[in-house]
């Protein structure tokens, strides 16, 4: 079974691969301008990607709780190198932040100049673009611990997504999203997709609304809403 799902993985990824390069070259040169029809592609895209993976049976997704988000800032947990997929196609008019890489790829160069922020900024331009995107009406998600791990692991979370939220005057959504197996996790082959469905169940949790933490120290401000961050995801303090 392991070398069945290893072999629905790498056809799965074909087929992710070679959209994004039909869309990048045939598609998005006419509409990268419009980033509200192509906020819409990529999520449309995106959940057909997704519904290949639940059909096979690779990955199952049990959505525990989700409501209406808009013109937020998302931080989610980050079990898996799909989760931004995963968010994507669930939430619409959200946006990421990629690698710089990515951008000067010609082959996906088109898509990410579209909607997606590169993690390459300055802090004046990040905040800048993050505050337009999010006038926009877009969401901008973030995975503040940076760093791919699993449910019973409490990773140091960054200050980033505090800042972008106090920049731009947006509140936060924080969203639990944890797998019950490993599954395109850090180190591993992507083809390892073990031996059963890997179930992925997510929960949004409650607003943090950057109203409350207002303080005359953008540093104390900043901090506590760090915490907080900690807090909703993690159940624990920073």
């Amino acid at each position: 079974m392991k070398y069945i799902r290893s072999f629905l993985v790498i056809i799965c990824f074909g087929i992710f691969g070679i959209g994004a390069i039909l869309m990048n070259f045939c598609l998005f040169p006419f509409i990268k301008n419009d980033k509200n029809l192509c906020s819409d592609v990529v999520r449309a895209s995106w959940r057909f990607f997704i519904g290949i993976l639940v059909a096979v049976k690779l990955i199952k997704i049990n959505v525990k709780k989700l409501g209406e988000i808009k013109n937020k800032v998302i931080v989610s947990t980050h079990p898996s190198f799909v989760d931004i997929v995963i968010l994507i196609s669930l939430i619409p008019r959200s946006t990421c932040f990629v690698k710089k890489e990515l951008a000067h790829n010609p082959i996906l160069k088109n898509i990410i100049s579209s909607i997606f922020l590169t993690n390459e900024l300055e802090i004046e331009e990040l905040k800048s673009q993050t505050k337009k995107m999010l006038d926009m009406g877009f969401n901008v998600i973030i995975f503040p611990s940076g760093i791919r791990h699993r449910k019973n692991e409490y990773p140091k979370i960054k200050k980033g997504a505090a800042l972008v939220a106090m920049n731009a005057n947006k509140n936060i959504v924080p969203i639990k999203l944890f797998s019950s197996e490993d599954f395109l996790f850090i180190h591993q082959p992507f083809y390892a997709a073990g031996n059963k469905t890997v179930i992925f169940e997510l929960e949004m949790g409650e607003e943090i609304k950057i109203e409350d933490y207002k303080n005359d120290s953008e540093i104390v401000e900043k901090k506590a809403i760090t915490q907080s961050i900690q807090e909703a995801l993690y159940g624990v303090s920073e």
